[in-house]
């Protein structure tokens, strides 16, 4: 059995996008939890405590999502081929018409959709029907286990940037440093997101800046009103 160039290359640029925006919501979040702590607080202590929490935390919460997640495609996919299996074994003639037919809905003319499925079928009768009926790869399925591996490393990532350079600055630096870094790193997701979803590079960097300033602002406004209360 072989394995189509495209699916694979699609399969990497789903990670790569998926690592983005893993590596995005740790930024984003991680930086919202420090900036509200040092809104409230000065203490070194307290920042490192909360910004490691947030971390662990986020990150253990996006692995156990993607593991469930793509468990849950994976069961899909895997019971749609049995179903193609099951069909092709009792009803064969039914399934190459149906094959032939949804290659003539692509607008292909009848001969050459039969050609088509004829050989495709005869190649591999499975991964043609599956393909066909529902879009996806009868032989490549996601791992959890790898999903969940790289949504961790990617948040953990993200989030490493805004918590280093909160706690390793002097205090009158830790603010302004954590906003610029914030902001690079997410300059840098967000510029490579577009380039994955082939969006305007300079809108999608602007968008991201906004939300994580916003988050930044807002939290930091939380922080600093619960410490005037204190």
């Amino acid at each position: 059995m072989s394995h189509r160039q495209p699916d694979s290359l699609a399969a990497k640029l789903n990670w790569l996008r998926a690592g983005v925006l893993g590596a995005n919501d740790g930024v984003v979040s991680t930086a919202g939890i420090v900036m509200g702590v040092a809104g409230a607080t000065d203490n070194s202590n307290a920042l490192l405590v909360a910004g490691l929490a947030g971390l662990v935390a986020g990150a253990l919460s996006m692995a156990g999502g993607e593991y469930v997640s793509v468990s849950s495609q994976k069961d899909t996919e895997i019971a749609a081929v049995r179903q193609v299996r099951s069909q092709l074994t009792d009803h064969p003639e039914q399934s190459l018409d149906e094959l032939t037919e949804s290659y003539q809905r692509r607008g292909l003319s009848p001969d050459l959709a039969k050609q088509v499925a004829t050989a495709l079928s005869q190649n591999d009768a499975i991964a043609a029907q599956t393909e066909a009926r529902f879009g996806i790869s009868a032989h490549e399925h996601t791992s959890p286990w790898a999903a969940a591996l790289a949504s961790l490393l990617s948040f953990t990532i993200g989030a490493a940037i805004p918590l280093v350079a909160m706690v390793s600055t002097s205090v009158h630096w830790r603010i302004p440093a954590t906003i610029v870094a914030v902001i690079l790193a997410l300059l840098l997701t967000g510029s490579v997101a577009a380039w994955l979803g082939h969006a305007r590079v300079g809108r999608a960097m602007l968008r991201n800046c906004l939300v994580g300033a916003m988050t930044m602002a807002v939290t930091y406004g939380v922080g600093h009103l619960l410490h005037v209360q204190l």
